[in-house]
Formats: structure tokens, C-alpha cells, sequence
């Protein structure tokens, strides 16, 4: 069943449960929501919510939330914003509700049949794989040594994970300039600079994140960490990460998951780190924005440069700090 709460700014809070909730957790969640329940079954309005069909990380986090107060039960809790005349909203997130019923999140959906690749080639341009001609004809030799064709979801299964993001085909590839191999790959090279001048470093490319010695620190806190105690003020030499996050989720084409997925990673590499370790600030960057705009400033007349303008002005209002972080 799926219940309704709305707070004072018409929000609705939507909660699938796979049994009834009591008046106890009823007022857990008007606690949780700030919002009050409301005793129907659906509600005829505009909406925009996220997409039926992909649970969103929010309801991921409220229902994480939901049982830790002890209520069980929840399967999903989504928001819904009042749809206004003049709203324009992201179909790839979300999708518009003339009425939140009881057939919410039932998905309706049959899957699509699986497609057998006749020409992989055609379906690498068609689909944007960018598969070079090797990747092409591994695959065919591949649908040849199996004796049947490659499925679409194989094909496109094998873009992603054999992508330069997955394996830096092209930092970890051999270089051959002039018919002559060069000794290392953009990556050794890369490795070298660390290598050959190691000054502070304590760990680089051997694990999520590097690491350099750090000044000596005071922290305040329990002095067992397996079992309760005071907290005490003590010092020791600190170790501080290095980080920088490349992401499958341009930010660009997705402001907010993009920002998510990038910031979100970074943490994570960060609390891998190591034994473990503790993110104590991070630094939101626009670097190409900032290197075109200066670009653009050292030319007297700014000839050639005007679409910098608009591009500056489209990240400022759609990949603000604000809303990425």
C-alpha cells in the first residue's frame, strides 16, 4: 500500500509499504517529513517526480533512515513537487503525474526481446560504441568462435568495460612514433615525475587515492577506539590524501547526478584510502570553464570566443556549487 504525507510547502511524500503501518510509525514519519498524513488513497494534481521505473538515491537514504527508526516494512519513499504551468524537468530523472494513486511504482513495463547483432560494425556507429576496428573484429572473431551471434546487450557490455575510462587503453598502450616503440606509456611517464622525485610522497598509484606526509596534528577524541572512553586531546604525524575523480556521468548532460557521482566517488577513494581514512574538506572545480574563459581574456577583441560566454553563463546556472554540492 502506498501512503500520502504533504508538508506546507504541497511536497508529497510517498511511501510504499508492503504492510500497514501503525499510528506509531505514522507520526515517526510525520516527524521524519516535517509533513502530515494524509488519509488518502490518491491525490488529483499535477506532479513531477522521478522516473517509476529507477528508484531514486533519495529513497535509497529515506528508507536506510526509515529502519534505523525502527519502522519496518518500507520498500519506497519518493517526493513529488506541485507541477506549475511554466516547470520544465529532465525526462532521463523524472516524469510528470496527473494523479498519485495506489498504481504509483507498479511498473508496467515488459522487457524488450533481446536483439541478435547481425552487423557489428553498423551497430557499433549506430549506437556511439566508439569500438575501434580492432575491438570490432575481436568481437567477431569472438561471435565466430562461439558459433552464434553477439547479443546487444553483450556488445554494448563489452563498451563499457573495455572503455579508456574502465582500462586506459590509451595511458597503458604502447606508442609506436615513427615505426620506433617508445619505452614508456603515457602512464610510466606519468609515474616517472613521482618516481624520480618521491620528496614527500608516502603512496602513489597503489591504491583509491596518494598520500604525503602531513604536518603534525592535535585531534580530540576517545582514547580506545574498540571500547568507551574519555575523549583526550593527543598529536601525531598526519598523512593527507590526494585526490582528483573522472566519471562515467558528464556533468553537463546531468548537473546534479553528474556532480553526485564525481564528488561521491572522490569521498569514497578518500575513505578507501589506506587502513581507512577521514575526509576533512573537499574543492569544487570547473577547470575547462576557467581555462577557456582565460583563454578567451587574452585575446584583446575576444574574436572567435563569444560562445565561451554563453557556455560560462550555462554552468554558472547549471553547475553551480550550490546545486552540486
Amino acid at each position: 500500500m502506498i501512503l500520502y504525507f504533504q508538508d506546507k510547502f504541497e511536497t508529497i511524500f510517498a511511501v510504499d509499504s508492503s504492510t500497514k503501518l501503525n499510528e506509531i510509525d505514522l507520526k515517526k514519519l510525520e516527524w521524519l517529513f516535517v509533513a502530515k498524513h494524509i488519509n488518502k488513497a490518491s491525490i488529483n494534481s499535477n506532479f513531477i517526480g522521478p522516473k517509476k521505473t529507477m528508484i531514486s538515491p533519495w529513497s535509497t537514504n529515506a528508507v536506510e533512515i526509515s529502519e534505523n527508526m525502527a519502522i519496518k516494512g518500507i520498500l519506497r519513499i519518493e517526493k513529488f513537487v506541485p507541477k506549475k504551468s511554466s516547470d520544465d524537468f529532465d525526462p532521463m530523472l523524472f516524469e510528470y503525474y496527473p494523479i498519485l494513486d495506489q498504481n504509483l511504482f507498479k511498473i508496467s513495463a515488459i522487457p524488450k526481446p533481446i536483439i541478435e547483432i547481425e552487423n557489428i560494425s553498423d551497430y557499433n556507429i549506430k549506437e556511439g560504441l566508439a569500438l575501434n576496428n580492432e575491438e570490432v573484429n575481436y568481437l567477431k572473431e569472438l561471435s565466430n568462435k562461439l558459433g552464434r551471434k553477439l547479443t546487444d546487450s553483450e556488445v554494448f557490455g563489452f563498451s563499457q568495460v573495455n572503455s579508456e575510462h574502465c582500462r586506459h587503453k590509451i595511458f597503458n598502450g604502447k606508442f609506436i612514433i615513427d615505426g620506433i616503440e617508445k619505452e614508456s606509456s603515457l602512464f610510466k611517464l606519468i609515474k616517472k615525475t613521482s618516481k624520480e622525485n618521491p620528496n614527500e610522497i608516502v603512496s602513489a598509484y597503489k591504491d583509491n587515492v596518494a598520500f604525503v606526509k602531513g604536518p603534525v596534528v592535535e585531534q580530540f577524541a576517545p582514547k580506545h577506539g574498540d571500547k568507551p572512553s574519555y575523549f583526550q586531546t593527543s598529536k601525531f604525524n598526519s598523512v593527507v590524501s590526494l585526490k582528483a575523480e573522472t566519471h562515467n556521468f558528464p556533468t553537463t548532460v546531468e548537473p546534479f547526478n553528474g556532480a553526485a557521482t564525481g564528488s561521491g566517488g572522490e569521498i569514497r577513494d578518500r575513505l578507501a584510502g589506506g587502513k581507512g581514512s577521514l575526509p576533512l574538506a573537499r574543492f569544487f572545480n570547473l577547470p575547462v570553464i576557467r581555462v577557456a574563459w582565460r583563454q578567451k581574456e587574452q585575446f584583446s577583441d575576444g574574436v572567435g570566443y563569444d560562445w565561451i560566454d554563453s557556455l560560462k553563463d550555462l554552468v554558472n546556472e547549471k553547475v553551480s556549487r550550490k546545486k552540486c554540492n
